[in-house]
Formats: C-alpha cells, structure tokens, sequence
C-alpha cells in the first residue's frame, strides 16, 4: 500500500452485515479483540495481511476497502461543499475528511443527494428553455444511465466473477486473436443449440438490425457479416454471456442497489459486453502482455486483434485483487464536449454537469486526429495525472455513411506513469508540464483561468473577463448571474 489505510468504518459495517460482536469478528480473523477495536476505531491501520485474512473468512470484494474509493469519495465531497447553490456554510477540508473516513455511508448519502439536486436543477432549467409547462415532470432519482455508471464505479469497473469465469471459458476452448468467431460459433451451436448465422442473408433479419439479433423461439443468433472477426466474437460473447452465465449476472445486479427495472436491463447489457471484453482479452494473458509492453496500447491491439477502444476499455478493468494493473480512469468524449463513457478506479473526478475542464487533453484530441498526444494534469486538490488521449473512428464504408467520431482519454495518477510507454523521455518532475485542471467549471475553485465559462465557486463578482462569456447565459440560468 502506498499510504496508511484506515478502513474502521467499513470494518464495522462487515462486522455488522455478519451479526457479529467484536470478540467474535476478533475470534475469526485470528486477531486480539483490542487490535480489532483499535482498527473500528482508525486508532491503527490496516495491513495487507489483515485484509487477506479478511477477504478469507468473509468472501467479499478487497475494492470495498480501497483507498481509491475514498479518494474518489472525498473529491466529490469537495466539490459539493464548494458549490454555493447547496450551502454558504464553509466546511473546512479535515471535516470532510473526517467525515469519509468516520461514516463514509453517511458520506455516500450526501453525494447521492447532490447528485439528484444537480439532476433536478438541470431539469427545471430545461424546462424553463424549453417550455416545457406542466407537461414536465423533473425526477428525483439519477437517470438510469447515470445509476449504472455510478454501479460500475462503486465496483472500480471490476466483476471478478464474471472475469474469471471469462478467462476459465477462453482457456478451455483455446480461442486465439483472429480466430475467434468460428470457435464461438461452434461452442454455442453444440453447448446451447443456437445457430449463429453471419452472411449475407443476415440482412433479412428484422428492419433496424444492425449488429446482432437474437431470436430465442428459433434458437438462432444473427450477426453483421460487415463485422470483423474480434467484433463478430464480441457479439456473439455478448449473448453467450445471458444464455450461459444469465444468474451470474442476475446475481450481481442484485447486490448492485439499482432501483428501477430500466437501470438493470442497462446494467445487465453492460454486464455482458464486460464479460465479452474479458473473453476476447482473457484477464491473466493481457495483464501479462500489458505489463510486457508497458501498457502501449498500439501493441496490445496487435497482440489480441482489438479495436483501440476495447483496449483502452480493458485496461481500465484490471483490478483484481492480488494481481492489479495501473488503475486508470476512462472517457469517451464527441466534439461537443459530451462524456458518453466515464468510469475510474482513481480517484480523478468527472464533472457532474456542465462538461469538463477545457484545458483538458482529451478536448485536444481532435486537433490531432489519430495521434495520441499526452498531458500532467493537476486537480485543484493538488493530485497529479498523467493522461493520453487520442480520437476513433467509427461508421463510415461508403460515400455518404455517416461517421463518428469520439476521443477516448485513459489516465492514471501521476505516481504510476513511469509504467506506461507514454511516459518515455518526459520530465515529470518539471512544473512547467503540469497543467492546471478541474471538474468543470461551475464547481472549479480556480480564480485565474482564462478559460472559465462560470465564475469561480463561491465568486458572485463577475469581472470583466467573465462578462461576454456570462452574458449568453443571462436568459437561461435560473439564478440570474
């Protein structure tokens, strides 16, 4: 650990889900029963050897106790408590810090009810642009899109169950880059009776079919022969995953706290394209092979015949516990600034609205199409990432195809970069490389960038480098700045 770790307040949640007292939990791991107080209490940190015993005798995910969540978790606190339209109260960084490490399910309550004032206030000022009336009716609860990305993060983008059940599958029908598709196509046919059909009479299927189409009564799974053959795997994984491992799945949207039946259809999509991810890229030989070649991404498309995004993708996923990658951080991002994929297991905090920071890389991207450029970026809080960016393609095939085009951002914090090829010949040392960032701009504390498009949290002065970008805003924001 790179850090002392104090975990006594989900130590005693554990303890609390197992009905047990002190003495018993004590008695379990092994351990005096005044260690076990001292360590509920954050009197002394917890070791690596408490946290194998631990994970043990109870079976539960090491990721529970990381640091990185309470990074991620105290991050997000900062900002809330910066932002003037929630409170004019300062509270002062030990007490926020006191609060993640003393109740950090209280903690979790205050960011989710944050998160759904954010989501009603960006609702009312849709309906006040758009005139909306009373036909409108703001929600209170997180869209459902945005309650997966949250199930994903809280897990750090790891399923270990789905991943090793992945890699345990790809090891026993020896699938190899470039030949995937036959095998899958065999193993679904003898294993679950279902014809996989890639030719050309695919484009009779049903009208809007583009990629893949399941039809359950005729056991008969149709896929785009315009697909490559690691797209084509993909596909066919993705459905492979609900016929054979469907309560594998099931079982961990149960645990996942997803309230409504569209969040966990979502979830369970996701789900599948994991461990469809994982099939292709099976955990051990890419972490392998990752390390090898020092996490280039270029390479490992190579290595296992993958698009650039699906490499990137993965990457992020390596946090298996006794064997973790470089834990990176994931955008995808259009040209119009929207975040289409977010997830981390850093603690490196997206905006919640608004867009991101401008002077971000990933926004730099598409001036460069197709190189990938990086960038040492600083948060306000003072932590330090190094990021690579570069943009895809996708769509496209005939003159008039429509194309799209995203950059996708990978990035980790500063102390790993000298990990990745990326990093070759660049002086990280050198404050004249670091690039102050934040999380967007109406939660952002910095009172000298150039390239604000709100006022500083907590600033109601608008200077004169404010007023021309502020003044576009005048007749569509609700508080009149």
């Amino acid at each position: 650990m790179a850090g002392k770790l104090f975990v006594g307040a989900q130590l005693r949640r554990l303890r609390e889900k197992h009905r047990l007292h002190q003495s018993a939990m004590a008695e379990r791991l092994g351990l005096s029963l005044s260690y076990v107080c001292q360590l509920e209490n954050n009197q002394r940190p917890v070791t690596a050897a408490v946290l194998l015993k631990l994970n043990e005798a109870f079976d539960f995910d090491l990721a529970e106790f990381s640091e990185e969540q309470n990074k991620r978790l105290l991050s997000e606190l900062r900002s809330l408590f910066r932002d003037r339209t929630v409170s004019e109260t300062d509270v002062s960084l030990t007490e926020i810090d006191r609060l993640v490490q003393q109740v950090p399910a209280a903690a979790d309550v205050v960011v989710a009810l944050y998160r759904k004032h954010l989501h009603l206030h960006e609702e009312y000022r849709q309906l006040i642009e758009r005139f909306y009336g009373d036909q409108h009716h703001p929600h209170l609860a997180p869209l459902p899109h945005e309650a997966v990305r949250d199930f994903f993060n809280r897990r750090n983008n790891h399923f270990e169950r789905l991943d090793s059940a992945a890699e345990a599958l790809a090891q026993q029908w020896q699938l190899q880059p470039g030949q995937r598709a036959p095998v899958l196509c065999r193993l679904m046919k003898e294993q679950h009776g279902v014809e996989v059909v890639s030719d050309s009479a695919s484009a009779e299927g049903p009208e809007g079919f583009e990629l893949r189409h399941y039809e359950a009564r005729r056991r008969l799974l149709r896929v785009s022969p315009d697909l490559s053959d690691a797209q084509q795997a993909f596909q066919i994984a993705t459905q492979l995953v609900l016929l054979a491992y469907g309560e594998l799945v099931d079982g961990e949207i149960e645990g996942g706290a997803l309230a409504d039946q569209q969040s966990r259809q979502l979830a369970r999509q996701g789900l599948a394209h994991y461990f469809a991810g994982a099939l292709l890229m099976p955990y051990g030989p890419f972490l392998e092979a990752a390390r090898q070649l020092r996490y280039d991404i270029e390479a490992l498309q190579q290595r296992f015949q993958v698009g650039f995004e699906s490499v990137c993708h993965r990457l992020s996923t390596l946090q298996r516990s006794g064997a973790r990658g470089v834990p990176f951080y994931l955008v995808r991002v259009d040209q119009a600034g929207n975040i289409s994929k977010r997830q981390s297991a850093t603690a490196f905090h997206f905006a919640s609205q608004g867009g991101g920071c401008p002077l971000w890389h990933v926004h730099m991207a598409f001036s460069s199409p197709g190189r990938i450029i990086t960038q040492v970026a600083e948060m306000p809080d003072g932590t330090r990432f190094f990021g690579m960016a570069r943009t895809v393609e996708r769509g496209g095939g005939a003159f008039f195809a429509q194309r799209k085009l995203f950059a996708i951002g990978l990035g980790c914090e500063l102390r790993h970069a000298r990990e990745l090829v990326y990093a070759d010949g660049i002086d990280l040392s050198s404050e004249r490389r670091v690039v102050p960032i934040g999380p967007g701009c109406r939660v952002c504390p910095r009172d000298n960038c150039a390239q604000r498009a709100f006022p500083p949290a907590g600033k109601a002065l608008v200077t004169e480098l404010h007023r021309e970008t502020l003044a576009s805003y005048r007749f569509v924001d609700t508080e009149g700045r």
